[in-house]
């Protein structure tokens, strides 16, 4: 599916009044997220108009839309002069939004009501790669790739879309809503959009960035200096950490991280990381208590992102058993509440992130070399075969679960 537009701005001479192209006007800090946000309003409404296809076919795996735009006098101070918006696969990932239960309507306002915001928590500076931005309301997250991700992600598309519908969206996979290339001024930038691992209404003390590996796998001194910084797996250990979870959840947390690493081994996937990110609600609302009251309360992003008419945004769900009650989690996907008989109210946020590292000559090579430098140890480094790396893995967080 390809098309190619070029927007020129028509004026009319004499008595006639000037005639300007429609626009929604689209405000960020930086081209890129300007065109972002355009793209997102762009592609989802021309697909708002195409009734999506019964069954996808091999080409749905190739298919793109492509629109190039030269406006050269149209609001310059906003959006760039010249740009393109590539989307990759648009039926394919239009159906995996609709497997994770996000609504088209619910992607767009995310998206681009409010300009989407550097998460500067995970170094999303404008010289640092990959770049992270995160939407208004959290949702989602909106993450910089190189050209080999995105190559790896199209080789899995199949198998993963596969392996989504055979799961109901339950997994702790990455939640790949869609796949964009943006050319501003001949700079090409690849973004991913993803659900947010991490909580929208409640906020993180604490996070891991855990790939059941010991060696070199401590947070630097730099790192640890941050307001939250990303601790690794020897910190969770010399912290004594546990993951304090009711059985229930426990369970179904060890199976799906099971058949989760089972396929990503059958891929030939590693050095993938379970991210877990743990809010404190007692902490939570001491920190509550201690902020001062505004004069002018302000009305949530929520509150002021318009609603489409008749077209209720569905709760998504979670993809774990909640607590009877126990804290609000709709619409957390990845979230599980301590039990209630716990000494300590926490929430975890538990997903995988970064799964698209293919075990090929490169890490293969990096192995080989690893292991002479570390000789007895060498089970432990982060970069072993696949098999390896996900039993490793799944024993870790089960010594973890408590």
């Amino acid at each position: 599916m390809s098309t190619k537009k070029k927007t020129k701005m028509v004026t009319k001479k004499g008595k006639g009044k000037i005639l300007v192209p429609k626009w929604k006007l689209f405000r960020a800090k930086e081209p890129l997220l300007s065109v972002f946000m355009w793209g997102i309003n762009h592609t989802v409404d021309q697909l708002l108009h195409v009734p999506p296809p019964g069954l996808l076919m091999p080409d749905d795996f190739k298919a793109y839309s492509k629109v190039k735009i030269d406006n050269h006098n149209f609001n310059k101070d906003i959006m760039p002069s010249h740009y393109k918006v590539k989307e990759y696969c648009p039926n394919v990932f239009r159906n995996l939004r609709e497997q994770f239960g996000v609504d088209s309507f619910e992607y767009l306002r995310s998206l681009t009501s409010y300009e989407p915001e550097p998460d500067l928590l995970d170094g999303s500076a404008k010289d640092s790669t990959p770049r992270f931005f995160i939407s208004y309301d959290k949702r989602f997250v909106i993450k910089s790739m190189d050209s080999e991700a995105v190559a790896e992600l199209h080789s899995v598309l199949r198998n993963y879309h596969q392996y989504v519908v055979e799961k109901q969206g339950k997994t702790l996979l990455p939640q790949y809503l869609g796949l964009y290339r943006l050319t501003i001024d001949g700079s090409e930038t690849y973004l991913i959009v993803m659900r947010n691992v991490f909580g929208r209404k409640y906020g993180v003390h604490t996070k891991f960035d855990l790939k059941g590996s010991t060696v070199s796998r401590a947070a630097s001194d730099k790192e640890k200096a941050k307001d939250l910084p990303t601790l690794k797996d020897n910190d969770f250990l010399e912290q004594n950490w546990k993951l304090n979870l009711p059985p229930e959840a426990g369970k179904q947390l060890l199976d799906m991280l099971s058949s989760d690493t089972e396929w990503l081994t059958r891929m030939h996937l590693m050095d993938y990381s379970l991210l877990v990110g743990i809010h404190d609600c007692e902490r939570a609302a001491q920190e509550a208590a201690n902020r001062p009251v505004e004069q002018n309360s302000e009305e949530s992003g929520d509150e002021l992102a318009p609603t489409p008419p008749d077209s209720p945004i569905p709760s998504t769900g979670g993809a774990f058993p909640g607590v009877s009650g126990g804290p609000d989690l709709d619409d957390e996907f990845y979230a599980i509440a301590s039990p209630g008989d716990f000494e300590k109210n926490l929430i975890y946020f538990i997903g995988l992130v970064d799964i698209l590292t293919y075990y090929g000559i490169k890490k293969r090579s990096a192995t080989a070399a690893k292991t002479v430098k570390y000789g007895s140890d060498a089970e432990n480094i982060s970069t072993v075969k696949p098999e390896q790396y996900a039993k490793r893995l799944v024993e870790f967080i089960r010594s973890a679960l408590n």
